[in-house]
């Protein structure tokens, strides 16, 4: 059973950053009208979303996340020893994105660098590596920077994937501390799940020819070529409804408290119908699952962090909390996390 206790760990500071372009999905031409859009919305709870531009790729918001995290926390860069890149838009097959990251952000040279290739339920396990990195103190400081631009590769002819998915990039701040509780967690995978979401073409399991770029109607308001994202959302409502409640209570049990214990849960931000039923499932209160969807939409790996900057900041600098995270979807991979933070770093929103 993938149960993992991480000591020796906390949390110093959370930071995001989105793309400035706001696009409004009740102005979206992939509806059919008006009343088509105010349906989506109603429905997974997205009214708006963020959208880089062409030359912004998920590194470069992730970056602006950590360079203003790094200021605001007074940390050297020469005193950040390891370094994670979760994302599933990197800058390219290869090299490593997380190699470009060390260079650009200044880091020493003996500093530890690895890309994590992992969607919804990426932050919750680029947490448990970095964390396992530091528990022992060898390592002080490492810096988790999760996030995609997922719009890149959805077709903007798609109306049940290209309103849902935003573009953010996150960066958490990680040290070693003695004698802190730090980390716990339960991991899952079902690879059997894994053409649920899929883009079909362009790795080498399937190389991109010339077929790859045709545009396939599959229905009124979604046409897409094997180069785009492709959601089975059945598959994907099931599993999260079931996978989603599962974990958390396996983790409650680990950690051995109640739901009431908990100040919060945050879930990925799949889609509000979604995330709702699980809320109820899990009998959780309105009050402890915070939603960033509205205006952000899905961000992948990045929507925990996200939810925490754009919705908790003023207590996650104020106070002491006890969080649940959970992320859960492509993969199929799922997982869930509890800690305990105290008046951490959380800089503004930041734009790029």
């Amino acid at each position: 059973m993938a149960l993992l206790n991480v000591p020796n760990v906390s949390i110093k500071g959370i930071s995001a950053c989105v793309p400035k372009t706001v696009e409004e999905n009740r102005n979206l031409s992939v509806f059919s009208s008006v009343e088509d859009a105010e349906k989506f919305m109603l429905s997974t709870g997205v009214e708006r979303r963020r959208r880089a531009s062409a030359d912004i790729c998920t590194s470069d918001l992730c970056l602006a996340a950590a360079e203003r995290l790094l200021q605001e926390l007074h940390w050297e860069r020469n005193t950040v020893d390891c370094l994670i890149f979760v994302s599933q838009t990197p800058d390219y097959i290869l090299p490593a994105t997380s190699c470009i990251l060390q260079n650009r952000l200044g880091l020493n040279e003996e500093c530890y660098a690895l890309d994590i290739s992992l969607g919804c339920s990426g932050w919750v396990y680029g947490l448990s590596v970095l964390a396992s990195l530091l528990t022992s103190g060898t390592m002080k400081r490492g810096l988790l920077l999760a996030g995609d631009t997922t719009l890149k590769p959805v077709s903007p002819h798609d109306k049940s994937a290209w309103p849902l998915f935003g573009e953010a990039g996150t960066v958490t701040a990680i040290e070693f501390e003695n004698q802190v509780d730090g980390f716990h967690f339960h991991f899952s995978t079902d690879g059997s799940g894994y053409d649920a979401i899929i883009i079909p073409e362009g790795g080498y399991r399937n190389p991109v020819s010339h077929s790859s770029f045709e545009y396939q109607e599959l229905e009124e308001g979604i046409s897409r070529n094997k180069l785009h994202t492709i959601l089975n959302g059945m598959d994907v409502f099931s599993f999260g409804i079931s996978k989603a409640p599962q974990t958390v209570n396996k983790l409650l049990e680990l950690i051995e408290k109640e739901k009431t214990d908990i100040d919060y849960v945050l879930f990925h931000q799949a889609n509000k119908f979604m995330n709702e039923k699980i809320r109820k499932k899990l009998k959780l209160t309105a009050e402890q699952v915070p939603y960033s969807l509205k205006n952000f939409g899905n961000t992948s790996s990045a929507t925990i962090p996200l939810t925490l900057v754009t919705q908790l900041q003023k207590e996650l600098i104020t106070r002491d909390l006890s969080i649940i995270g959970c992320g859960f979807g492509v993969g199929l991979s799922w997982g869930s996390v509890y800690f305990e933070i105290s008046k951490i770093v959380c800089p503004d929103l930041v734009e790029l």
